[in-house]
């Protein structure tokens, strides 16, 4: 094996690529309204399109080459995933695109011209056309009823899931029974259509009331929750005391009760950052910031139109009646739920509601998000797919599986994840450098082989601080995703591991990273994949006094042996100075 090579003149810690050999294969593997559509039926709109393949006694053989460590290269295989057709490295989602003040302004088109009738579903235009196979993602709007409160989202969600949004016209007055009627119709449809096939409901607010009582009515349907500030908490409101007062005010007075609550429930601050470049001058984000609020708070007076007096009052004996329905049929539900909750709710107390709902649901995982108000949806700091992502609640089928399911990395997830490693990096300096084919070190990645399979073979240092640089390096100059094999401890729901609330975890699942066995090993090279592993583990990330530098290798490295199966290319690397920025005690 060639051995890595160390620089003596960097103070910091440069990740060295050394030079890579070809394992002698025993087995190679070959081989505005014009936002929306409405829909009164249930009836699933058109999916994509598949790529060019060729099919042959159940076989499919690709052409498709691709360097995000996902597409298979032109090989033969059984089919066993969900579609051929991916999504690209840094694939544009859209996000910051569209603003609340958009929103604002659809909602207000909708409620005026096209108003009226029954509950309904709309699938939105701009969500565009999903990949084959994806799962069905419902979402209930909060008291507003509109359905855009996922505007924001919709172009992300729309490449990997079919989205349809619940409409709840202004002047229906259809009971919450009814509701959950109308909602858990089209439930069990798509199940029936598609049985191995989860779906997904989001309800924010007064809708996660109406998703957890659809939930305890279908017990044996594979349902994934997403709760957004839900408000089975209602009655524990901070404002209850001035909800019976809104009976008895004047209706001149109307007018400004919707604006001063977008004040108390929503963070126009945050919701103002939504399309602002996070890689700006501070001086510049300000000037941005105050463009944004200058024309987003007139817009915030148009709330009283889209919920005029009686539809409030409507609205808050209807969100009463809900969270008490769906508080006592919370023992009946088996869905997976994911709880997001903001911290800074002024509405509801939706911390202490998150914890309580992990306590009382079997299946429930809790994230929070601090600095966010009630409308958690429009504002700043939260991009859905990423958290539903990180937390390995997006899947086809009926089990997640980390190969077929993987998403590649975002335009804006790869800004976030620059952004949360920025410090790392200021502190650091990674360096890259690799060795060519004959022998000549360069600075770069340009000694890495551009086609898969390949096998990173490198030494854990110290807490393992040299991952993300060296995933971003990657993106960054070759567009290539590094499909790193973790600890299995990386991709449970254990509370012990929320020291950060999760975020750490979170970022590395969001990578792609996979709980590291032989299957997913096997399973990644044969898909030729660029696949890291580091033989030493967590013992090596974890290293005593005095063991800096030092392998725990196994004595037998099996992976030397799947990659000759899979006619890989093993690349060793290591770094140098990582273990000498702090002194292990």
């Amino acid at each position: 094996m060639a051995s890595t090579i160390a620089n003596l003149f960097s103070p910091h810690f440069p990740v060295f690529i050394a030079p890579k050999f070809q394992v002698p294969a025993r087995r190679r593997i070959c081989g505005n309204s014009k936002f929306l559509s409405m829909h009164s039926s249930s009836t699933s709109v058109g999916t994509n399109g598949v790529s060019k393949v060729g099919v042959k006694e159940g076989v499919v053989e690709s052409g498709i080459k691709s360097r995000n460590g996902k597409v298979v290269s032109k090989v033969q295989k059984k089919v066993v995933g969900r579609n051929e057709e991916q999504l690209e490295l840094l694939w544009d989602d859209g996000y910051g695109s569209v603003t609340v003040k958009d929103y604002l302004e659809m909602a207000k088109d909708i409620m005026i011209h096209i108003d009226g009738g029954p509950p309904r579903w709309f699938c939105p235009v701009d969500c565009g056309r999903p990949l084959k196979g994806s799962p069905l993602l419902l979402f209930l709007p909060g008291i507003d009823g509109v359905g855009l409160g996922l505007c924001l989202h919709h172009k992300s969600l729309g490449r990997v899931f079919e989205v349809r949004c619940f409409h709840i016209p202004m002047y229906d007055r259809t009971p919450f029974g009814d509701l959950v009627g109308l909602v858990e119709n089209t439930v069990r449809l798509e199940h029936t259509l598609y049985p191995d096939r989860p779906i997904y409901v989001v309800g924010d607010s007064f809708g996660g009331c109406l998703a957890l009582a659809v939930a305890a009515r279908n017990p044996s349907i594979d349902l994934v929750l997403i709760l957004v500030n839900p408000a089975t908490s209602f009655e524990k409101s901070q404002m209850q005391p001035l909800f019976p007062l809104l009976e008895v005010m004047p209706a001149e007075f109307h007018t400004a009760i919707p604006y001063l609550l977008s004040f108390i429930i929503a963070n126009p601050i945050r919701m103002a950052m939504v399309s602002i470049d996070k890689g700006l001058p501070p001086e510049k984000t300000l000037k941005q910031l105050s463009t944004n609020l200058n024309a987003l708070l007139p817009c915030l007076s148009g709330l009283a139109e889209i919920i005029p007096k009686e539809t409030l009052l409507w609205k808050l004996k209807m969100l009463k009646s809900g969270a008490s329905y769906a508080n006592s049929r919370l023992h009946s539900v088996k869905a997976e739920v994911l709880v997001l909750c903001s911290g800074k709710d002024n509405m509801l107390p939706s911390s202490d509601e998150a914890q309580c709902l992990e306590k009382l649901l079997q299946n429930c995982v809790v994230r929070y998000f601090w600095d966010n108000g009630h409308t958690l949806l429009l504002e700043d700091g939260m991009h859905l797919l990423s958290v539903i992502k990180g937390t390995l609640k997006y899947r086809c089928s009926r089990r997640h599986d980390h190969i077929s399911d993987y998403i590649p990395l975002s335009l804006t997830e790869f800004k976030l994840q620059r952004e949360h490693s920025f410090v790392l990096r200021y502190a650091t300096s990674p360096v890259m450098f690799s060795t060519l084919e004959n022998g000549t070190i360069v600075k770069g990645l340009a000694g890495v082989p551009n086609q898969g399979p390949i096998l990173f073979v490198g030494y854990h240092m110290l807490l393992g601080l040299e991952l993300f640089p060296l995933f971003e390096e990657f993106v960054s100059e070759k567009k290539i995703m590094i499909r790193g094999m973790a600890h299995p401890a990386l991709h449970t729901q254990d509370h012990r591991f929320s020291f950060d609330n999760n975020v750490t975890r979170d970022k590395v699942r969001q990578s792609g990273s996979v709980p590291v066995t032989p299957r997913n090993l096997y399973r990644l090279l044969s898909s030729d994949s660029f696949t890291l592993l580091y033989p030493g583990g967590a013992r090596e990330a974890f290293h005593r006094k005095g063991e800096e530098y030092k392998l725990f290798w196994p004595d037998q490295p099996e992976f030397v042996r799947m990659a000759a199966q899979c006619g890989a290319t093993i690349v060793p690397f290591g770094v140098v100075g990582e273990d000498d920025i702090a002194q292990v005690s």
